[in-house]
């Protein structure tokens, strides 16, 4: 095997690989310390925090009980569907009464001239005109005024399961498993099923249907032309062979969630850009401390190997050119992608966005490695209601915090400007350029708080929170009595409650909403409510969703068989009242497979979902029949069933006779 093809072949769980050892080298204070902290002090019985010694002693008895009492009536709940029974199999579930619709799948056609599928016969040209790889985030932008069922469908395609998409070039003997090495044609192919897809969808007589022939439909890959603008565009750091301006840049990869802003454009996020570049930097070169920090250059991709522009030797500021976030404008099929500096460079999981009570917009963003950290930026400019036009800029303009949290439920935003504070020439940073390039190293000096590996970031206008997923860490190694966990295997979530519910605040508190895993392991933890059932708790919080009632809908990221039992899903919590910490299972994924998304529109009448890699990893459950690789394209290519999301699938759900969701 080349050894640029693929440092991890089978991208199975990220529990093991994929989302980076960590390369933060400070010694800043870890939120598990912090949280250990915290729950030692003397008011650790006192609000939410009753919930964890409660939940900690959680027995499978008084789950079963919870189970009985509390499956189909949803006592206290905001969420009145019937539960899903959590597991493990070949296919999707979701709540009894609900429609689960395949909408598109990777390879289906997006244009009317869009050649048709042929898993057998992939090109790049074919690949570039049909919807892309591993779906992630979802958005939805409405054609008509406030309409809920006619819109754009905005999906980010994170990156390729080379073992997946490409019949006879894995190779299996005995226990071992290789990839070929990987052809010009096939990276390609990859390149061209990266990035992002833009189709008009519309909602006819209950179903959803595409529109292949819209005029806005659109493709965006790893060779679509950007801008670079803010604060970093055209400095010396950015500039290559290719574009002595530091101001444009071929395409966006591994886009994981995003948002849409208020004014309408689609928001993706470059999160972990490290693994497409290969090589070694040439002796001397002042990047490589900068590179050190974000683990680049990784190898996992070949792409390096006939591109120049992904080998480090050859092109060593090519890396500063990803990992950051970029805006599209979806009304304009023709428009230039934005990269907008000023919201930093770092593994970005996504961008969600809220418009503050002064009209400023704050973005909420996760570095989503192990001891990363948590951000917002605050545009420096006010939200147009009726003037679209105006807001096409503000993402260039406004101010970067890191969050710092403190043993005593407060929490602190500090801002990253050059100047201020160790962000000075003294430590390396010449100007906001420098310290936007290296945010990872500016938020380190700033002593922020190490997270374990922050994900989504939604804040909720219905309740004036904040709410960070925090998938999980397997590296941590200090424990306590307060804090059992040394390596947090299952993720928790916190809750943000901003000073005065002013979401530009520089100041705060936090609460932890939820300790994930099985409450009836008590060394596990885990803190959902004894109203809970068996089905209802989760590991791994991944995405998430605040639907138009201001309630929290978890996606997850980690789940199998060997981990937990059970399949990823979508689940919904209660964040407030007495049912605070239930959560319910609504949706649950084929074997193999990571639920992303997820979207619910504002009618509350339909959630989108994407199913992600399924059938990744399959080879952990007996009763999977088959190998997630294969040699034989007859393997696995007549599983393409039109009713089943065995492709990387966004589903829409419905409910059976119309209604609400939830």
């Amino acid at each position: 095997m080349n050894e640029h093809t693929r440092r991890t072949v089978f991208r199975t769980s990220q529990l093991e690989e994929a989302d980076g050892e960590g390369t933060n080298p400070t010694d800043n204070r870890t939120m598990g310390e912090i949280i250990a902290a915290r729950f030692s002090r003397r008011d650790f019985l006192r609000g939410s925090m009753a919930a964890t010694a409660i939940a900690a002693t959680v027995s499978p008895l008084a789950l079963l009980a919870a189970d009985e009492a509390h499956a189909q009536t949803g006592a206290g709940s905001q969420f009145d569907f019937t539960e899903v029974e959590a597991g493990v199999d070949a296919t999707h579930h979701v709540a009894e009464g609900y429609d689960a619709d395949v909408l598109i799948r990777w390879g289906d056609a997006i244009f009317p001239d869009s050649p048709e599928f042929d898993p057998t016969n992939q090109t790049p040209e074919a690949q570039a005109r049909q919807f892309g790889y591993n779906n992630d985030y979802v958005g939805f932008i409405p054609l008509e005024d406030g309409s809920s069922e006619h819109g754009l469908l905005v999906v980010n395609h994170e990156y390729t399961n080379e073992h997946l998409m490409f019949p006879g070039i894995v190779t299996v003997n005995g226990d071992e498993i290789t990839i070929a090495d990987a052809d010009q044609k096939r990276v390609d192919i990859e390149m061209a099923a990266h990035g992002g897809t833009i189709i008009e969808i519309r909602k006819i007589d209950g179903k959803w249907q595409l529109v292949r022939d819209g005029a806005k439909n659109r493709r965006i890959t790893a060779d679509t032309e950007m801008e670079l603008t803010g604060p970093a565009a055209g400095h010396d750091r950015l500039k290559t062979a290719a574009d002595t301006t530091g101001r444009k840049v071929l395409g966006t990869i591994n886009n994981c969630a995003g948002g849409v802003t208020p004014w309408g454009t689609y928001i993706m996020a470059e999160e972990n850009f490290h693994g497409y570049f290969l090589g070694e930097l040439p002796e001397g070169n002042e990047e490589a401390a900068n590179y050190e920090r974000y683990g680049v250059p990784d190898g996992s991709y070949a792409w390096g190997n006939f591109h120049d522009r992904f080998d480090v030797s050859k092109e060593p500021n090519e890396p500063n050119r990803f990992g950051w976030i970029v805006e599209v404008d979806a009304m304009d099929p023709n428009s230039t992608p934005k990269k907008r500096t000023a919201l930093g460079r770092f593994k970005h999981e996504g961008a969600e966005s809220i418009v503050n009570s002064d009209g400023r917009v704050v973005f909420y963003l996760g570095d989503d490695e192990r001891f990363d950290y948590v951000y917002k930026f605050v545009t420096a400019g006010t939200y147009n209601e009726t003037d679209r036009a105006a807001n096409m800029d503000l993402l260039d303009e406004g101010t970067l915090y890191v969050a710092r949290f403190d043993e005593d439920g407060t929490m602190v935003w500090l801002p990253l400007v050059h100047g201020e504070g160790p962000l000075t020439a003294e430590n390396g940073f010449n100007s906001q350029a420098d310290v936007l390039i290296e945010t990872r190293k500016a938020g380190d000096l700033l002593e922020a708080t190490k997270m374990d590996r922050p994900e989504d970031i939604e804040p909720n206008g219905t309740n004036g929170r904040v709410y960070v997923m925090l998938t999980n860490n397997t590296r941590r190694e200090e424990a306590n009595a307060a804090n059992p966990r040394v390596d947090n295997k299952f993720g928790h979530i916190i809750e943000i409650a901003e000073e005065g519910g002013d979401f530009a605040a520089t100041t705060g508190t936090w609460e932890v909403l939820l300790k994930c895993g099985d409450p009836s392991i008590a060394e596990v933890g885990a803190t959902f409510s004894t109203e809970t059932t068996k089905n209802g708790w989760f590991g791994m919080p991944d995405n998430c969703a605040v639907d138009s009632d201001g309630r929290l809908w978890v996606s997850t990221d980690g789940n199998s068989p060997k981990a937990t039992g059970r399949t990823d899903g979508l689940w919904a919590v209660d964040t407030d009242g007495e049912a605070r910490g239930t959560s319910k299972l609504f949706f649950r994924v084929p074997v193999g497979a990571e639920m992303c998304g997820p979207l619910i529109l504002p009618d509350m009448q339909t959630a989108f979902l994407a199913v992600q890699h399924p059938g990744d990893g399959g080879e952990d459950w007996e009763g999977f029949g088959r190998p997630s690789y294969y040699e034989d394209p007859s393997t696995r290519w007549p599983d393409f069933q039109d009713d089943m999301p065995v492709r990387p699938s966004v589903l829409a759900i419905t409910k059976q006779g119309g209604g609400r969701i939830g």
